[in-house]
């Protein structure tokens, strides 16, 4: 019966049939995309997560493509979730291209929720506060100090607490970065001086254009002079406090293969009285002064990773007071500088900063020799694999002296810090640091000032870790006894 029923229809007639259908549904494909073009990404992003419906988007919300023109206004660039959701419907190139408009990444979600994929399990997620995530982390601890100097030995047991946090903005464009971190050490039993630190460093970075990029810097920081310091007071109970703060702005522009940065940095440099072993203060007023400084460098983009650059600085150093308070010496000067270095950027194996040149000091008192030296400055950081980064830095100062008749020393100094994962929740620490105190303009025998130091992090989960550390510090100066300082401590850090 049903061959009787498929015979009463002509087999040209089916194909015909057939054809129509199939014609159909290709004429419904393009017309399907073309509604899924008018959808604004605001849209799109709600038919993804199912919160209103499409048709009102495309209807609602004009097309942003001007007829008359090619020129299309930007879009909003999608989350990383959006763009998952709607891989599926085969719009994945054009969503990821308009994210790609998006100069500064999203912030990594607050909680698992959203996304799937966790990450590292131990690293803190933040909180956020507005457009902004914050990340706090509150260190308390227990340390001691073996300080011997000569025939002299001091010790003493302290409690430290110490604050560390970043806030960073989480905008499409533009970016402000503010990181600060504080200690604050109380001695238990034993003699000696405690070394409060604070600081306190933000960057807002502007994205002017695709080829222009500027940066507004401002910091404070507070430390205690160190006792092994030059300019310290001989058997002071606590010497100077040290107050400096920083304001700078940069731009930096691309041309074509040609790449110019302009730059001008102010800092501000406040002493503290030192107290003396009798309870009496020294004033440390006429040491107080303010340097400006400006920069300009340009180089030649070789590649995306390796970039040659030339720099030359001026600046200019005016204490608060014109003469110092012994013999009326005139300590500003007028300070010039020049170098040649290298940017190389290899993603996460190989990237820093190298340079090297030349700087001098010339001191408005003619009875001051100029403080000058060749300068070596940069910063490189290496990871080798996986789990294991190197850090080696390079910093080269020019140091005025409060000792009368001498201009000061330029201080050379390096660093490196190895990081390594033992495991998922356990990293070792190696750190090693020398600087050497040049005073070839005075006379002075050199200093030279050795550490190197071992620690240990235990991640519990996110929210809390333990922490050792250990260090040996040595300062050597022909003339003078040598001074070694033993550190050891343990913490637990409460971080978010």
């Amino acid at each position: 019966m049903a061959m009787e029923r498929e015979a009463l229809v002509p087999r040209p007639r089916r194909r015909l049939a057939g054809l129509l259908l199939a014609g159909s549904v290709l004429a419904a494909v393009p017309a399907a995309a073309q509604q899924a073009n008018s959808l604004t990404p605001s849209a799109l992003e709600a038919l993804a997560t199912g919160t209103t419906d499409p048709s009102a988007g495309a209807a609602g919300t004009p097309d942003t493509t001007d007829a008359t023109t090619t020129a299309t206004t930007p879009r909003p660039a999608l989350s990383d979730e959006t763009v998952a959701a709607l891989s599926d419907a085969g719009d994945r190139d054009g969503i990821v291209e308009r994210r790609a408009e998006r100069l500064n990444q999203r912030e990594n979600s607050l909680s698992g929720v959203r996304n799937s994929r966790l990450g590292d399990p131990y690293e803190p997620i933040g909180v956020r506060v507005g457009t902004f995530i914050l990340r706090p982390s509150i260190t308390q601890g227990i340390g001691f100090e073996r300080t011997k100097s000569g025939a002299t030995t001091t010790s003493r047991t302290y409690s430290q607490t110490g604050f560390r946090g970043s806030l960073t903005s989480d905008w499409s464009r533009h970016q402000l970065t503010i990181d600060a971190e504080g200690v604050y050490q109380r001695n238990i039993s034993g003699t000696g001086e405690t070394e409060p630190q604070a600081r306190v460093n933000g960057d807002l970075r502007l994205d002017l254009s695709d080829n222009t990029i500027a940066h507004i810097t401002g910091g404070y920081a507070f430390e205690r002079e160190s006792s092994t310091d030059p300019n310290a007071v001989s058997g002071a109970s606590a010497q100077s406090g040290v107050q400096t703060l920083t304001g700078g702005a940069s731009v930096t522009r691309d041309f074509g293969l040609i790449r110019g940065t302009l730059g001008a940095d102010v800092q501000r440099r406040i002493y503290g009285a030192a107290t003396l072993a009798n309870g009496s203060k020294e004033d440390h007023s006429d040491r107080n002064y303010t340097e400006g400084t400006l920069t300009g460098r340009i180089g030649y983009e070789l590649s995306p990773a390796l970039i040659p650059y030339l720099e030359a600085s001026v600046g200019r150093a005016i204490y608060d007071k014109k003469q110092d308070i012994l013999l009326q010496y005139d300590r500003s000067a007028s300070i010039l500088g020049a170098r040649a270095g290298v940017e190389i950027d290899l993603g996460e194996k190989l990237r820093g900063d190298l340079g090297a040149g030349y700087k001098r000091a010339k001191f408005d008192d003619s009875r001051l020799a100029a403080l000058e030296g060749l300068t070596v400055d940069g910063a490189v950081q290496w990871s080798p694999q996986r789990g294991t980064d190197l850090r080696l830095g390079l910093r080269t100062d020019l140091e005025p002296s409060s000792t009368s008749g001498e201009s000061g020393y330029v201080s050379y100094g390096t660093t490196a810090d190895l990081t390594h994962e033992l495991r998922d929740n356990l990293v070792a620490r190696l750190s090693a640091a020398y600087t050497l105190r040049d005073f070839s303009t005075s006379g002075t025998a050199n200093q030279n000032i050795y550490l190197v130091g071992a620690g240990l992090t235990w991640n519990i989960n996110r929210w809390l870790a333990m922490t050792g550390d250990v260090s040996y510090e040595m300062t050597r100066q022909s003339g003078a006894s040598d001074t070694g300082i033993t550190r050891a401590g343990i913490g637990l850090v409460l971080r978010r």
